[in-house]
C-alpha cells in the first residue's frame, strides 16, 4: 500500500484551538455554528474557536452572527449557553490568498499547543489554504480538516491528496463526510452487530434486495452555481449513499478502532462493481434550468437511481438500489432491507400473495427502525396483514446529536472514526466513474413526484418502497 494510501491513525492529538475557515459562509451558518452551540451546552466545547473569513468582521460582529445562526435553528436557545459560546469566538478577517491574513492568524493561535484547521470553503481553496498555512509555519503541531467533495473524479481526488500531503501528512489530514457523524448511520452498524436477532439473516440467503433513498422535497434554491457544477452523483451518491451502503454490507471489524472500521468499508467497496449506465436513470426536475446560476441548457442531473452488486460471499447476486433527488415527494433518508418471501404461499393466496417482510431504517430527520411484518387478521378468512413494529429513536433514546456535532468534536478531540479514509474515497470514485458526465441528457420529472417514471423500471426492480414523510406515518 502506497504511503498516501495509509489509514489515519486512531490515536490522534487533541486540539487546543479550533480555526474555522469560511465561518461567514452558508455551511457555518446552517450547520457548524448550531453544532458549536450544542457542544457548548453539553460541555464538550472546551477550546477557543477562531473564525477566518473574507468578511470584514470584528469579534463582536462574529458573535452577533453566531447568535443569529443558532437562534434560527434552536428557537429555545439558552442565553447562558449562547454567552459561553460567544465568549470562545474570535475573528481574523482577510483574503485567503494574502500572506497578511495568515500572519494575523499566526498571532491569533500563538501559545496554543495543537491547532485544528477546519476548511468550510469551496474545494478549489483547499490547496491554497494548506499551502498558505505551511508558508506561515502553521502546519506544524496542527491538523487539517477538509469538507466534501474530495475531488470530482478519481484523478482529481488523487491529485488533491498529493497536493495536501505536501503540507499535512496522513496522520494530520481528515476528510469530512458528515453522514459519518450521524448517530443513526452509525446505528446501522450497532443494529447489525449487537443484535443476534438480525445478524443471522443479514446475507444473501435471507435478503432479496436493499434500497437506499436520499430524497429531498426542495430544489437547489440559491445553490445553483455550486450544484450545476457538481450534480447529484458527486453531491451525495459518491459519498453519502455509498457510505451508508458500507455500513449495511461490511463485515464486523475485529477491533473497535477507526483503522479496522475503514478496512472493512474498503473491502466492501473494492468488491462493488462499477456503475453501469444500462442500470441507471438520471433525471432533472422541471424548472431547474431557470434557477439563478444554472446554465439554461444544463444537463446536470438532480435525480439519480442505479443498481449495484457487491461480489463477495455475503452479498453475491443481491441487488442494492440507490437513488437520490431534489424536488421529490418527501424529504427522507431511508434504508429498506427486503427479505426473501417464504418458499411456499400458505396464507395469502386469496389476497394475491403475501408481501415480503421489510426492515426500514430512517437515518435522517425522525430517525428510527421499523419492521413491517405479516400477522393474521382476526376475521373469517384470516387474511394476513402488514403490521409495523419499531422504535422512534428520539422518543426512546432522547435527542439525537446533529452530525456536525460529532464531526466538530472528532476534529478537536482527535477521533478519526467520523471521517472518510482516502482508500474508500478512491474506491467510491471508481464505482461512480462510468456514470459521471454521460452524453445522454437527464430525463425530466415534475417537482413533487418520485422522479422520472423510468426509475421504476430498473433491471430486476419489483418496486420501490417509498418512504413516508415520517417513519411511522402511513398516510
Amino acid at each position: 500500500m502506497r504511503e498516501d494510501m495509509q489509514y489515519t491513525p486512531f490515536d490522534l492529538e487533541p486540539a487546543d484551538a479550533l480555526v474555522l475557515f469560511g465561518i461567514s459562509g452558508d455551511l457555518a451558518h446552517k450547520m457548524l455554528l448550531p453544532a458549536l452551540y450544542h457542544l457548548t451546552a453539553r460541555g464538550d466545547l472546551t477550546v477557543p474557536v477562531i473564525g477566518v473569513s473574507t468578511a470584514d468582521w470584528d469579534d463582536q460582529a462574529l458573535r452577533a452572527h453566531a447568535r443569529q445562526a443558532v437562534t434560527e435553528t434552536v428557537p429555545d436557545a439558552d442565553e447562558e449557553v449562547l454567552d459561553r459560546m460567544a465568549g470562545r469566538l474570535s475573528m481574523v478577517s482577510g483574503d485567503f490568498t494574502e500572506d497578511d491574513t495568515f500572519a494575523k492568524l499566526r498571532e491569533a493561535v500563538e501559545g496554543f499547543g495543537f491547532v485544528t484547521y477546519y476548511l468550510a470553503t469551496p474545494p478549489a481553496l483547499f490547496t491554497t489554504v494548506a499551502a498558505a498555512l505551511a508558508g506561515a509555519g502553521l502546519n506544524h503541531h496542527a491538523r487539517l480538516v477538509v469538507e466534501k467533495p474530495f475531488g470530482h473524479d478519481t484523478a482529481s481526488a488523487e491529485r488533491l491528496q498529493e497536493e495536501l500531503s505536501q503540507y499535512f501528512d496522513s496522520a494530520h489530514l481528515l476528510r469530512v463526510d458528515h453522514f459519518l457523524g450521524s448517530e443513526a448511520v452509525e446505528g446501522l452498524m450497532v443494529a447489525r452487530f449487537a443484535n443476534t436477532l438480525l445478524a443471522p439473516i443479514w446475507h444473501r440467503a435471507y435478503v432479496d434486495n436493499v434500497q437506499i433513498t436520499l430524497a429531498e422535497d426542495f430544489g437547489v434554491a440559491d445553490r445553483g452555481p455550486f450544484y450545476d457544477a457538481v450534480g447529484c452523483v458527486r453531491d451525495v451518491v459518491q459519498n453519502h449513499l455509498l457510505e451508508i451502503m458500507t455500513y449495511l454490507a461490511m463485515e464486523p471489524p475485529s477491533v473497535t478502532d477507526p483503522s479496522a472500521l475503514g478496512l472493512e468499508k474498503w473491502r466492501v467497496l473494492s468488491a462493488t462493481r462499477t456503475m453501469d449506465l444500462a442500470d441507471t436513470v438520471r433525471g432533472q426536475y422541471d424548472g431547474y434550468q431557470g434557477v439563478p446560476g444554472v446554465a439554461p441548457d444544463s444537463t446536470t442531473e438532480t435525480y439519480f437511481a442505479t443498481r449495484l452488486f457487491i461480489d463477495n460471499w455475503r452479498w453475491a447476486d443481491v441487488p442494492f438500489y440507490l437513488r437520490s433527488g431534489k424536488s421529490l415527494a418527501v424529504t427522507a433518508t431511508e434504508v429498506v432491507v427486503e427479505l426473501r418471501k417464504p418458499p411456499l404461499e400458505l396464507f395469502g393466496a386469496k389476497s394475491g400473495g403475501t408481501p415480503a417482510d421489510i426492515i426500514r431504517f430512517r437515518v435522517d430527520g425522525d430517525t428510527g427502525i421499523r419492521a413491517e411484518l405479516m400477522l393474521r387478521k382476526p376475521d373469517a378468512d384470516g387474511t394476513p396483514v402488514t403490521v409495523p413494529v419499531g422504535v422512534d429513536f428520539e422518543q426512546v433514546l432522547g435527542r439525537q446529536q446533529l452530525p456536525y456535532e460529532t464531526v466538530l468534536l472528532g476534529a478537536t478531540a482527535g477521533d478519526a472514526e467520523y471521517f472518510a479514509f482516502f482508500p474508500t474515497i478512491m474506491e467510491s470514485w471508481r464505482i461512480v466513474g462510468p456514470v459521471l458526465d454521460p452524453a445522454r441528457p437527464p430525463l425530466p420529472y415534475p417537482p413533487g413526484s418520485w422522479g422520472p417514471p423510468e426509475a421504476g423500471h430498473l433491471p430486476g426492480l419489483k418496486r420501490w418502497h417509498q418512504p413516508s414523510a415520517r417513519l411511522f406515518d402511513d398516510g
